[in-house]
């Protein structure tokens, strides 16, 4: 899809073009993120498809008219979207009627691109004019494509430091997109998750989100992070969501971070946070719609992005629960697993990317663990029993008749070329999937692979330990692989991104590790780097780093 003359272009003169034009559209419009204006939100785009892709803002369009407030008159938002920096090239323009109604938030399908291209957008309301946003469109059906990238993230926790990897992901000048694997914010209030026992940045509002117009203030909050901007500003982001979206361990019919009555009726809260979700987020979802779908990019590649929250069942009491592998429970839901097992085929684009919002691999913790880091493991895993039965319940682990449908439907239609990325677990994985996931260790070949990003900023091993990075954590990791020979790199400590180059000889995923999560101005460096080889289904590493 992408090429070295384009991404040199955009490294020099796109990406200080966008950089140009969000200085002077803010001054146009006299405002900025920081004191306040019609576009301090910021603008985004998302799931790019060969001919269209998604647009968002917010617009503020009076003093009153904040955030989660429901006030704030009826406006007419102008777009337009162009296939240079200057805005000569107008490929698309049109306008938007936004309100309180939906909290003063615009999407809007710019359609009729061309396939495979860099464009531009921004937004007008009045003499204000809104930063300037870079996005790409997905080549053609079929086209054939030499390369993707893509920033993977998730895990971003206000409240436990800053979004540098955000900041770092957006000076790339490379990214075809973002995926955003969940927990894009958190639900709790200041004092309840933090950086260890440290709040960074408070969350606003002040306290647990459970109501409509918390959910709104939340998004706006996280939407004024400046990082964030610039990132959403430079590249598409394809979203799905996890539990903190809502609330922690969420499922069909509730929550374990949420209590009935005390906090309102899951329904009204679950609808609630599916709205502010579709107003805020740049993703092709309207509340009570269909968040799980799938973005093709030409020949190269597929990505089924999951929803595992909305069908799953409750949750199992804890790993030795029989019910972890009842064929009548489901983490998918039916019609979703029809669906996947529909996109994993041996036929159309070469690699099935699958964005998983937790893990797939099967793990096990050795009891060989002392009591402080089986303590340590167990909270940062889910809070469950996991001596010699499955860590975390949250997971694929704890919906095992639905993790094997999808091993055998890879291993009996011999489907090559499978990819789970993962977010959720606060720590970096590149693990096989092995062909009979029940028995202990995994046995048989490997018939896909799973690389997990770690957290942005969420609490990781050491910082529940309360130890220094790559000290204590050491051990556990050694532990914990040599116990599932398939788990081939595990990182419980670091904070960052990772970034996937898919071509048609492998799939490679690149760990960046922030040097402080807490300081604003954080550098980042590779850690590892782990390769996927075409037709192998196997992890192998690539280059130095913590292997």
């Amino acid at each position: 899809m992408t090429n070295f003359t384009r991404r040199q272009v955009l490294r020099s003169a796109g990406v200080a073009a966008v950089a140009g034009a969000m200085v002077s559209g803010t001054a146009a419009s006299g405002f900025s993120a920081s004191q306040g204006g019609v576009f301090c939100h910021g603008v985004a785009s998302g799931d790019p498809m060969a001919d269209s892709v998604l647009l968002w803002t917010r617009v503020t369009p009076a003093p009153a008219a904040l955030p989660g407030t429901g006030l704030g008159p009826d406006v007419s938002v102008g777009w337009e979207i162009a296939a240079d920096a200057g805005f000569k090239k107008i490929a698309a323009r049109g306008t938007a009627a936004t309100g309180a109604a939906r909290d003063h938030t615009v999407k809007v399908i710019a359609g009729r691109l061309a396939p495979a291209t860099d464009y531009w957008y921004r937004f007008t309301l009045g003499q204000a004019v809104s930063p300037a946003g870079r996005t790409r469109t997905a080549p053609a059906a079929g086209a054939v494509v030499d390369r993707l990238k893509f920033g993977v993230v998730s895990c971003a926790n206000w409240q436990a430091g800053y979004f540098s990897s955000y900041r770092h992901l957006a000076a790339r000048g490379d990214l075809d997109a973002v995926l955003h694997l969940g927990d894009y914010l958190y639900e709790y209030g200041p004092g309840e998750y933090q950086a260890r026992d440290v709040v960074v940045r408070p969350h606003e509002p002040a306290h647990e989100m459970t109501q409509l117009a918390h959910y709104r203030r939340r998004h706006a909050q996280y939407k004024t992070d400046p990082d964030l901007q610039a990132l959403h500003a430079a590249a598409p982001f394809i979203v799905t969501w996890d539990d903190h979206e809502s609330a922690n361990d969420a499922w069909k019919g509730g929550a374990e971070n949420h209590t009935e009555g005390a906090e309102g009726a899951w329904s009204e809260r679950i609808a609630a946070a599916h709205q502010a979700y579709a107003e805020w987020m740049p993703v092709r979802y309207e509340p009570g719609g269909q968040l799980y779908r799938r973005l093709d990019f030409g020949s190269l590649a597929s990505l089924s992005m999951l929803d595992l929250r909305s069908y799953r069942d409750q949750q199992a009491a804890n790993g030795a629960d029989p019910s972890v592998s009842s064929p009548a429970r489901t983490i998918t839901g039916a019609a979703q697993m029809d669906w996947l097992l529909g996109n994993l085929k041996s036929t159309g684009p070469q690699w099935k990317l699958v964005g998983n919002p937790v893990m797939i691999a099967p793990v096990r913790v050795p009891s060989t663990l002392n009591t402080a880091e089986l303590a340590g493991v167990q909270k940062l895993m889910g809070g469950t029993s996991i001596s010699g039965v499955p860590y975390n319940v949250d997971q694929w682990d704890g919906y095992e008749a639905d993790r094997n449908r999808v091993v055998r439907h890879l291993r009996d239609n011999a489907v090559k070329d499978t990819v789970f990325l993962t977010g959720d677990i606060h720590s970096g994985w590149a693990c096989d999937i092995p062909a009979d996931p029940a028995s202990y260790p995994a046995t048989g070949d490997s018939v896909a692979a799973e690389l997990v990003c770690t957290s942005v900023t969420s609490d990781n091993l050491d910082d529940i330990l309360n130890v220094p990075p790559r000290t204590g954590s050491v051990g556990v990791e050694n532990a914990i692989k040599a116990a599932n020979p398939h788990v081939k790199y595990l990182d419980f400590d670091s904070h960052g991104y990772s970034v996937l180059d898919v071509t048609a000889a492998g799939v490679r995923m690149d760990w960046y590790v922030l040097a402080e999560r807490t300081s604003a101005s954080s550098g980042a460096t590779l850690s590892t780097s782990f390769n996927v080889q075409a037709n192998s289904g196997k992890v192998t590493p690539t280059q130095g780093g913590l292997q």
